[in-house]
C-alpha cells in the first residue's frame, strides 16, 4: 500500500511539474485524464499479471471509454508517466515504457506483425513523443530521445536523438555537446528549423555563399598581383 500511495504522489508531482496548467494536486486528481488512465492501467495490469485476463481487459476498456485513452494492460509502464491531453493515445500489449517518459496525445506505441510476440516498441527512460507520432515496431527508443510531433518512427532512435518526418530522421547532430534540455514541448525543438530537406537546403545556401565569398577574395588577389607584374614594366618602359 505504501508503495502504491508513493505512486499516486509521483504521478501527481509529475503532471504539477510538466503541465503549468495545474494549480494543485486536487485539481489533477479530479480532472486530468492521462493521470485517471494511468491509475485504469495500474489496476487493470495487476490483474493481467495475476491471469485475470478478462477482468483486466475489462478495466482497461473502462478506462479507455471514460479517457479517451487506450492502455492494454499487458504493456509494462515504469514510474511517473504523464501523458498530457492523452485523447488518442494507445499503448499496445508489449509496448514497454521507462520511468520519466512523456506521450501527448494521438500518440500510437503500435505493432506492425500478427505475432504473439514482441512487436511493440520500448520507450527508454526520459523519452518524449510528441503529439501524434507514430512508433511502430518492435524496435527501442533510447533513452533521452525526442520524438517530434507527427513523425512516424520505424527504427531504432539512439539515445538523445530527435526524431522528425515521415519516415522519421534525426535532426542536430550535435547531441553529445549540446543536450536536450530537461523537458521539450512535444518533443519538438521549436527553435530549429525541422524539414530535413529545409535543412540541407539551408546548408547549400551557406555554402554557396561561403564559395562566393572566396571567389571574389581570390579574384582582389589576381588582380593586385596582376598589378604588382605590371608595374616594374611601366617602370623600365
Amino acid at each position: 500500500m505504501a508503495m502504491v500511495l508513493k505512486n499516486l504522489r509521483d504521478d501527481v508531482a509529475t503532471v504539477l511539474a510538466h503541465d503549468p496548467a495545474a494549480r494543485s494536486g486536487i485539481e489533477v486528481v479530479l480532472c486530468y485524464p492521462g493521470f485517471h488512465a494511468v491509475l485504469f492501467y495500474r489496476l487493470a495490469h495487476f490483474l493481467w499479471q495475476h491471469r485475470w485476463l478478462v477482468l483486466g481487459r475489462f478495466i482497461s476498456y473502462l478506462g479507455r471509454m471514460m479517457t479517451g485513452i487506450e492502455i492494454h494492460p499487458g504493456a509494462r509502464i515504469g514510474r511517473r508517466l504523464f501523458i498530457d491531453h492523452g485523447v488518442g493515445v494507445v499503448i499496445g500489449e508489449t509496448a514497454e515504457i521507462g520511468d520519466d517518459v512523456t506521450l501527448y496525445q494521438g500518440v500510437t506505441l503500435g505493432g506492425t506483425s500478427l505475432n504473439r510476440g514482441k512487436r511493440h516498441p520500448t520507450l527508454e527512460d526520459d523519452v518524449i513523443v510528441g503529439a501524434g507520432a507514430k512508433v511502430l515496431g518492435s524496435f527501442t527508443v533510447r533513452r533521452g530521445a525526442r520524438i517530434g510531433a507527427n513523425a512516424v518512427v520505424l527504427a531504432e532512435v539512439p539515445a538523445g536523438a530527435t526524431m522528425v518526418g515521415i519516415p522519421a530522421k534525426e535532426v542536430g547532430g550535435e547531441k553529445e555537446t549540446a543536450p536536450h534540455p530537461d523537458f521539450l514541448p512535444y518533443g519538438t525543438p521549436c527553435d530549429e528549423e525541422l524539414d530535413p530537406v529545409a535543412r540541407a537546403m539551408c546548408g547549400l545556401r551557406e555554402e554557396v555563399a561561403a564559395l562566393r565569398r572566396r571567389l571574389i577574395e581570390v579574384e582582389r588577389e589576381l588582380d593586385e598581383a596582376r598589378l604588382e607584374t605590371a608595374s616594374p614594366k611601366r617602370r623600365q618602359a
